[in-house]
């Protein structure tokens, strides 16, 4: 195990023989870190907290404390981090609360930048980006393979639906359907993320679906009600293969809680 010896590292903490950790960096007695991760140095790792496998953590990151809700009072609540995540500079990754499921969750394969602001009980996906400064308060859940600008700034309870791509600088104040581009403050939709999509493998006639269900939802005149109405009605008309993703925003209107960037 290479631990620098200025590294401060719990003897109840648990660490594979092959993690790194960095000069000055602190683990609590709570903490887990699985095969091939990378702790940089001046990182702070405390809580109950699971990080995976082949996880890099760049310096002056502060991992699993306690959330900044003032209802805290120091029950066991967990942060669990999944596998193959890099996380840059000066994050904060907070843990959940007994408020909510009690876990902060982070999935695998996602690219976190510098100054990222996980609160607690936020859900992030897998295969995300976050760039510099995004800043999530709690309760927030992030689909997959979602991009979020730099200085997005999400409100408490949001949802945000996979491959949905935020502008820089934009506010999320509701939920937004998976696919959906936006930007500004307050938000506004712009589109779907049809690059994103080609680059992931959608085919065409998956996309038109996508761009479809996006006109009716934003572009059509209707209420949402009348919007779901129709979205129903075109998924019933299509292959299988294109209507799935239509069903993935169509499912997402009737789950949403704060109602949508419309």
């Amino acid at each position: 195990m290479a631990i620098h010896p200025t590294a401060v590292v719990d003897p109840k903490a648990s660490l594979d023989s092959s993690v790194e950790v960095g000069p000055y960096s602190v683990i609590g007695p709570d903490v887990n870190i699985g095969a091939g991760s990378k702790i940089g140095p001046h990182v702070v790792i405390q809580g109950h907290t699971t990080i995976g496998r082949d996880n890099t953590l760049f310096q002056f990151s502060s991992i699993g404390a306690a959330p900044q809700d003032k209802k805290y009072a120091g029950e066991p609540t967990r942060l669990e981090i999944g596998d193959r995540n890099v996380i840059r500079e000066f994050c904060t990754f907070n843990l959940g609360t007994i408020q909510d499921g009690g876990v902060t969750r982070v999935g695998n394969d996602n690219w976190i930048m510098a100054y990222v602001h996980l609160a607690h009980d936020c859900h992030v996906g897998n295969n995300t980006i976050f760039a510099n400064n995004a800043q999530l308060a709690g309760h927030v859940h992030i689909g997959d393979w979602v991009i979020l600008g730099g200085f997005t700034n999400i409100h408490q309870f949001c949802r945000v639906g996979a491959h949905a791509m935020t502008g820089m600088g934009t506010t999320l104040t509701q939920d937004v359907p998976p696919f959906v581009t936006l930007s500004g403050n307050p938000a506004a939709a712009h589109g779907i993320n049809a690059e994103g999509l080609k680059r992931r493998g959608f085919s065409r006639e998956q996309i038109a679906a996508v761009r479809q269900a996006y006109k009716l939802i934003y572009r059509s005149g209707l209420t949402l009600e009348e919007a779901k109405a129709a979205l129903d009605a075109e998924q019933a008309a299509l292959p299988a293969d294109e209507a799935l993703h239509m069903q993935a925003m169509r499912s997402f209107l009737d789950t949403s809680t704060r109602g949508i960037v419309r």
